[in-house]
């Protein structure tokens, strides 16, 4: 069983964990980098349907030799594989490429124009998304320290994300910036559970009001790690053709990881830390 008053009295030298883990994801991200996914690089993504059994590395080894100079990928669920190809491909040629092999059912062609246009977009939507949540949270707290640090925290949360991201090779696509935008909206959630249980409510001590604050919160987070790690596990074993839902729910699971560790070690430890130098 957990010790929450034992660890809350040990509170400022645990501040430092989630600060080292945020420099650490922020030298992988710019070490090892993002790929891209094909909506937002370009390329073509192409849905197969297989006329006799073939393996992931069979299927990847006979298109890259049937189209030259051509990054390939290819994902193989039952009689059925979805291949993504940087670049634009003719469809006849792969066509004649997938003889006696498969049949396309689906082709879509994404230019790099287009590609960079939808970046552009994500830029602009995850910086708007940051923006509003700040202010929201400034309108809530009215008080410089806690409300910084709660944007702190929520900042924290995406940089650890990306760093996962940059280490596990998941591919920044449309699904896994709406997977970071949710992860905004949840670390806000928890964060305000606890600096609106600390600061607004008066009874008991600042401990009793963090205690309950962390189980509540605990719960919340454990639910849903669980909740993803589940998805995760399914599209993995069962449905590996889905594999935009395995990156949404890779990229939550890293980030509602390091949301307990911010929430609760920085932005508690911060709380108390303020709210002790203001007595």
């Amino acid at each position: 069983m957990i010790n929450y008053e034992r660890f809350l009295e040990s509170y400022k030298p645990l501040i430092i964990i989630p600060v080292v883990i945020t420099i650490i994801a922020i030298i992988l991200a710019l070490t090892i980098g993002l790929e891209e996914g094909i909506e937002l690089k370009g390329g073509t993504t192409v849905v197969v349907h297989l006329e006799k059994p073939i393996s992931q590395g069979e299927l990847k080894a006979l298109i890259s030799d049937g189209i030259s100079n051509q990054q390939v990928d290819v994902m193989v669920s039952k009689n059925q594989a979805t291949v993504e190809i940087a670049g634009n491909v003719d469809v006849v040629e792969l066509s004649s490429v997938l003889e006696g092999t498969g049949t396309i059912s689906s082709y879509r062609s994404v230019g790099p124009v287009l590609g960079k246009e939808s970046m552009t977009q994500i830029y602009y939507a995850l910086a708007f998304a940051f923006i509003f949540m700040s202010i929201t949270v400034f309108i809530i707290f009215r008080d410089f320290v806690p409300s910084i640090t709660v944007i702190t925290v929520a900042l924290s949360d995406i940089i650890i994300a990306i760093g996962g991201m940059s280490l596990f090779g998941i591919p920044l696509s449309v699904a896994s910036v709406g997977a970071i935008l949710m992860l905004i909206g949840y670390s806000v959630d928890t964060d305000i559970l606890l600096t609106t249980r600390i600061l607004k409510r008066k009874e008991g001590t600042i401990t009793q009001r963090a205690i309950t604050a962390m189980k509540t919160g605990l719960t919340m987070a454990v639910t849903s790690i669980s909740s993803m790690v589940t998805l995760y596990l399914v599209v993995i074993f069962l449905i590996p053709s889905a594999q935009t839902l395995a990156d949404i729910a890779a990229v939550l699971i890293i980030g509602l990881t390091a949301d307990i560790l911010t929430t609760w070690l920085m932005n508690l430890g911060i709380l108390r830390w303020y709210l002790e130098a203001r007595k």
